[in-house]
């Protein structure tokens, strides 16, 4: 049995607890020792009853002995639909505390994106990003931490932690190693499902200590805390009965210990058979027995109080129970003699509200809701959706009471929780923008109105979850209800949601479809735009007629309204992925500008045509055709737009996977690895397999295989699944191209080959193709150089015709320096000089210091191979270093 243990009845609970207190204090003495320390973090575990509310406790009391700031938060059952509820608990006292002018210097550019999730600040934007919320909370903490060290974060009760809480939990744990913060989790094993047992699990694999699995006491020691409690009278056999009763669950022993001396029952054997029913009367329905024994008056209150479930005080209560203010504060006073509700410890540097109460334990609370009956249930949520409305609260407030109701063909409710959902998406909770709207159908909304909600729905989940964002609009586009812009928006929408599930063919045929229902005018032409766009994007077959309606329609437009420059664009786009001139790709896209910059109403967060036109058309237009300037300048500015505008999803991981292109084009492949790792990571919150994480994947591998890092390109290949099957939209670069050459750097020349193969039959059926937007003609040609020399020239041959038709200094220079590695002796000197002088003058650095390298190993020539070994140095070429190192360090074959 423990040494050196509690002698009191109310410490029960750390009875047998020197393990986990020993750990708490090892945790504090590194947290203490030094303010640079790593963060740690400490997950206990038990049953309801085994006392992890104490060791919280005793931690925070611990904690405050040595000086720490603590802070802590507590799950509840009843509150798990309310966004933000604990995290808000956890850290919304201390900025409170500050004054708004401070709060805004501690959390700097955060204070707009956190602010509002904590309760602190009023949304900046219709809609706010929930990854970026879930970062700016956790920069929020980094910050207060510092001003705060050291500094203790409790969470107890997490297994009833709401969605929004467990992500920032998530996310937070696994940031600890450079934040010096000492976050302790307590939550119940089971009780959850889903994503909330995805995310409590990557809570405790971010704990650098094992899990801490509380087990129930000893019969030394309920033998013990009895005879602390009742005397050293109670003998062996009642300390005994004592633990067979409880099983050793602290919380029901000390209970039973408090009913037996309510009852002056006597310690001893003889008296040991009335334990059970003493037991049974402390919790379930004895529980509720000894309430309703306390009156009508006390029920109602315990009632009120447990629909409230937060901010439980006498004076709502008494609302809520309509009862005046003498009997709600008699009816407390009842309650908490009977240790139903008790006030809670207010934390250290803040007050406690006048009159708030809480229940003593959460087995009370649950037992206490659960026993109202449902009729009275729902209604008195229904009341405290009205108080809290009332009183100004807020419709996303009074929702979680809402939600509760029964459906009436309420057309105001249905209002309040649309409302209500737009407020959940304005502090980036989705989720519990999705609940309010899916109950909002249930009521259900007016015809008229029910598409329009199932339309709000999608809009909620487009990017976040795609499928379900098809779903809702499938469903809206079926009904009656939507018509004009808005039916039209819907279906670019669903088109887009479409797109990135990677359900391409069906994107092309609803906008097809909805097309054919107008007439000619700025409306049809917007949706011929989008169909034009998704089947640019196609990844496999694009038919050449399909080419030549575009250019057929492009003919026509001036660029006057933003149909017409979308159509530009589009052109543009084509014109460039088939090798047409490089001139005309530019003066489309050119065109399709208004002064150089983006037309009002074509902006990167702009709803009406979404981020695809600019991102994957434009930008990449402007990229191959050795525009690099203007293609950087687009992507950094729309990486810009959406950090500022808190978009941290779907479209930042695109915005960084095509400003990754731009870096690793011009060749600054150190920056270009960097962003697309970010692009990567962002991408995966999203979803593997989508379209947005290819092109970070490729961008990724293709960016290693540049700087000579084979082994490590193939790794990343292999743990973001970069294989077969490919998804169907474009991926840039090429995907088939890059795996190809994959394969053949890591030695699996036969399925190297094959992949460049197919990415030929591709190119054939899309009628033409770029041979820098699509190297596989390059790759090819070295690769059968050795085993079938005629197809390699002819496939040179090939590439460089096309180089030519497209005209850049790049794609010539490439093409140049395919054909120089197919030849020897003077002839390849004399190509890979004129690859030299054509790289020279591209934007693209790799390539011009690849070419100064091979050029320089073919002309024997010292002086080029240190002019390629310090353009190969610039661009992080690994690779191409140590080439060039070595031959100039041998001085094999050099002058």
């Amino acid at each position: 049995m423990t040494e050196g243990r509690p002698s009191a009845a109310g410490s029960a609970p750390l009875w047998e607890r020197d393990a986990e207190l020993a750990t708490v204090a090892q945790a504090l003495d590194v947290l203490c020792a030094d303010q640079s320390s790593a963060g740690s973090l400490l997950v206990l575990r038990g049953e309801a009853g085994l006392g992890k509310t104490a060791l919280l406790a005793e931690t925070r009391r611990i904690a405050e002995r040595r000086g720490c700031t603590v802070w802590s938060a507590r799950g509840a059952e009843t509150l798990k639909s309310v966004p933000f509820h604990v995290v808000r608990q956890l850290l919304q006292p201390a900025l409170l505390s500050l004054l708004p002018e401070e709060a805004r210097e501690y959390l700097g550019d955060w204070y707009d994106i956190a602010g509002p999730a904590l309760g602190i600040a009023d949304p900046q934007a219709d809609k706010a990003d929930p990854q970026y919320v879930c970062d700016g909370l956790v920069a929020a903490v980094r910050r207060l931490s510092r001003r705060q060290w050291p500094l203790v974060l409790l969470v107890d009760d997490a297994h009833w932690a709401d969605q929004e809480t467990l992500r920032w939990l998530a996310a937070f744990a696994e940031r600890l190693d450079d934040l010096s913060v000492l976050l302790v989790v307590a939550r119940r094993p089971g009780e959850v499902s889903g994503d909330s047992a995805r995310l409590l699990d990557a809570v405790a694999a971010a704990a650098a200590r094992p899990v801490h699995t509380l087990s129930a006491l000893t019969p030394d020691a309920t033998a013990g805390l009895t005879r602390a409690t009742l005397g050293r009278h109670a003998d062996d056999p009642f300390c005994r009965e004592v633990w067979a009763v409880t099983g050793g669950n602290p919380y029901d022993t000390v209970e039973l210990l408090a009913k037996v001396q309510d009852s002056e029952l006597q310690p001893v054997e003889a008296q040991a058979g009335e334990l059970r029913a003493l037991n049974r009367a402390a919790r379930g329905g004895g529980l509720v027995d000894r309430l309703k024994g306390l009156g009508l008056e006390a029920t109602r209150f315990a009632w009120a109080a447990a629909i409230l479930g937060t901010g439980i005080t006498v004076d709502m209560v008494a609302r809520l129970a309509t009862m005046d203010d003498d009997l709600a504060r008699h009816c407390a006073e009842l309650l908490c003699t009977a240790r139903i509700l008790t006030e809670p410890e207010p934390a250290l540097g803040t007050e406690r509200a006048a009159g708030e109460l809480e229940f003593v334990h959460p087995l009370i609370a649950t037992a206490v809701y659960n026993s109202i009956p449902a009729g009275v249930c729902t209604a008195m949520h229904g009341v405290a959706a009205q108080i809290i409305t009332e009183l100004g609260r807020g419709a996303a407030e009074a929702a979680r009471h809402l939600l509760k109701v029964h459906p009436d063909e309420d057309d105001e409710l249905v209002e309040q929780l649309r409302e209500a959902a737009r407020e959940h998406l304005a502090v980036g909770a989705p989720d519990a923008a999705r609940r309010c709207l899916e109950r909002a159908l249930q009521e259900p909304p007016l015809p008229e109105v029910h598409a329009h909600v199932l339309y709000e729905l999608g809009c909620a989940t487009l990017l976040t979850n795609p499928a379900v964002t098809i779903d809702h609009l499938q469903s809206a586009l079926a009904m009656p209800g939507l018509s004009g812009d808005a039916r039209v928006d819907a279906v670019v929408r669903l088109s887009q949601a479409l797109l990135h599930n990677d359900q391409l063919e069906e994107a092309v045929r609803t906008v097809e479809a909805e097309a054919a229902r107008h007439e000619a005018g700025p409306v049809r032409m917007r949706l011929q735009a989008f169909q034009f766009m998704w089947e640019g994007i196609h990844g496999e077959t694009v038919a050449p007629a399909r080419s030549r309606r575009l250019a057929d329609l492009a003919n026509t437009c001036t660029g006057r309204d933003n149909a017409e420059r979308a159509l530009l664009i589009l052109r543009g786009f084509d014109a460039m992925t088939h090798g047409e001139s490089a001139e005309e790709v530019l003066e489309l896209c050119d065109r399709a500008l208004v002064n150089g910059r983006l037309a009002p109403g074509l902006g990167w967060t702009d709803p009406e045509w979404g981020m695809e036109l600019l991102m994957m058309l434009v930008g990449s237009a402007y990229a191959y055709a050795d525009r690099l300037d203007r293609a950087e300048s687009l992507f950094a500015e729309a990486r810009r737009v959406y950090t500022t505008a808190g978009w941290r999803g779907g479209h930042l991981s695109l915005a960084n996977a095509f400003l990754g292109l731009a870096y690793r084009r011009q060749g600054r492949l150190r920056d270009a690895e960097t962003t697309l790792r970010e692009a990567l990571v962002l991408a995966e919150r999203v979803g593997r397999r989508l379209p947005l994480y290819w092109s970070a994947t490729c961008g990724l591998v293709d960016t290693l295989l540049a700087r000579g890092r084979v082994e490590e390109a193939w790794s990343a290949a292999e743990q973001y699944g970069f294989a077969p099957p490919y998804p169907s939209t474009i991926v840039l670069p090429d995907i088939r191209s890059v795996r190809g050459r994959l394969l053949l750097a890591v030695g699996r020349t036969e399925e190297g080959v094959n992949e460049l193969e197919a990415a030929e039959k591709t190119a054939a059926s899309r009628g033409g193709h770029n041979p820098v937007l699509a190297p596989w003609s390059i790759d090819l040609a070295k690769a059968l150089a050795g085993q079938d020399p005629a197809r390699a020239a002819q496939l040179a041959a090939d590439a460089r015709r096309q180089a030519e038709r497209f005209g850049t200094d790049t794609a010539i220079g490439e093409a140049l320096r395919c054909a120089a590695a197919l030849e020897t002796g003077q002839r390849a000197v004399q190509l890979a000089a004129r690859a030299v002088t054509y790289l020279e003058a591209s934007p693209c650095q790799y390539e011009h210091a690849a070419a100064r390298v091979e050029y320089g190993i073919a002309a024997r020539s010292v002086t080029e191979l240190n002019r390629g070994l310090d353009l190969a140095r610039s661009c992080g070429a690994e690779g191409l270093v140590a080439e060039a190192r070595e031959v100039l360090e041998t001085g094999r074959g050099l002058r």
